[in-house]
């Protein structure tokens, strides 16, 4: 695999297990009623019509989307929305940016693989992106009769130099000052990606460790990972979008132990569709940088845990034993009383044995005297 540096934006790049990253720009839609008070739903085959034929006859460089391109999810049942509440929200993606490497046809092979000219690229590709997201941000569209806005931004798990700029500030500010040493992010969070494509085949279409590791070890040295399937995908979804299946989809937390290797991996991530050689399927998945502390709060839960052990043990212990010592206590007190009781019986007794015989000696002395 070529070094991810010189790798530039609009290049696919062939990974391990058959999978291929393939570079797209992802846009947020959400379309708002201009009369708040609309009661009728929106036609989504209308909506994607009149933004497909936008986009075809309103940029700069004429842009052709497919159908399924453009998803498109609204709300069936308005009486359950509310005053403000859009009525549709979906994601654009456009995946034809080979426009975006004409300009560089004039250039020589040598300077394609410099890094100069990639990073030259990477600004024509964000220019290019907040253009569309300005041209398309506000527009009114006019759909049997009734008038909507339209809202357009660039998602998060796209915005490569968003992030960096949230994780700068985190850890500059963040510490407060208490840390030793420049503390840098090392930990990238997948979401999204079909669970089985990262199984191993004929054994099980749940995702495995070692599957993922082999794949994400192409970009670098891993220190932790985690796979497991990703029920809690969608769960923020409309009510009534069905297209999310438990256990379709996993989630995957990797951590790198050189920045570098973060660094560049989650830039190369930022702004791809994962798909597969052999299979239709183009995995949307959603890519950021690890804010939790993923595997720092999964080693202090194991270290709480193996810690709580030992101390429940000890309290049990604990109180356990001051019954025992009670027992012991009261025994021996007991057993005191008891021989206490014996002795004092045993003295009464002997007691009154020696005064009966006393008395006996005495009257038969008495006798005696009498007798003579």
């Amino acid at each position: 695999m070529r070094p991810l540096e010189s790798l530039p934006p609009t290049e696919t790049l062939e990974i391990e297990n058959g999978l291929i990253l393939v570079p797209r720009v992802k846009l947020t839609l959400t379309v708002y009623p201009k009369n708040p008070s609309v009661a009728k739903p929106i036609d989504e085959w209308q909506l994607k019509r009149a933004l497909i034929e936008f986009l075809k006859t309103s940029l700069s460089v004429s842009i052709t989307v497919p159908e399924e391109d453009l998803e498109i999810r609204r709300f069936r049942d308005l009486k359950k929305r509310k005053r403000d509440d859009p009525v549709a929200h979906g994601n654009l993606f456009i995946r034809d940016l080979g426009f975006l490497n004409k300009t560089n046809q004039r250039n020589s092979a040598y300077a394609e693989e410099n890094e100069a000219d990639v990073k030259v690229l990477e600004k024509k590709l964000i220019d290019w992106r907040k253009y569309v997201v300005e041209k398309m941000d506000g527009i009114e569209l006019n759909l049997e009769g009734i008038k909507y806005g339209l809202s357009v931004a660039v998602p998060v798990s796209d915005d490569f130099e968003k992030m960096k700029k949230d994780w700068e500030e985190v850890y500059a500010f963040g510490n407060r000052g208490y840390s030793r040493g420049r503390q840098e992010p090392d930990t990238i969070v997948i979401r999204g990606a079909p669970s089985r494509w990262f199984a191993e085949p004929r054994v099980s279409s749940k995702p495995s460790m070692l599957v993922t590791h082999t794949i994400f070890s192409t970009f670098g040295k891993i220190r932790n990972l985690n796979v497991a399937e990703d029920d809690d995908l969608g769960k923020d979804a409309d009510k009534d979008g069905d297209d999310i299946v438990s256990g379709l989809h996993c989630k995957i937390v990797v951590q790198f132990e050189k920045y570098e290797d973060f660094y560049n991996t989650l830039k190369v991530l930022c702004g791809c569709t994962l798909q597969k050689q052999g299979s239709q399927l183009k995995a949307n998945f959603e890519v950021t940088w690890d804010k939790d502390g993923f595997f720092r709060n999964s080693r202090s839960q194991a270290d709480e845990k193996s810690n709580r052990m030992p101390e429940k043990a000890a309290g049990q212990y604990r109180r356990e034993n001051p019954r025992r010592e009670s027992h012991f206590s009261q025994s021996s007190v007991d057993d005191t009383r008891r021989k206490r009781f014996k002795v004092g019986w045993w003295l009464s007794v002997s007691l009154w044995s020696g005064v009966v015989v006393g008395v006996a000696w005495l009257l038969i002395g008495i006798s005696e005297e009498r007798e003579a």
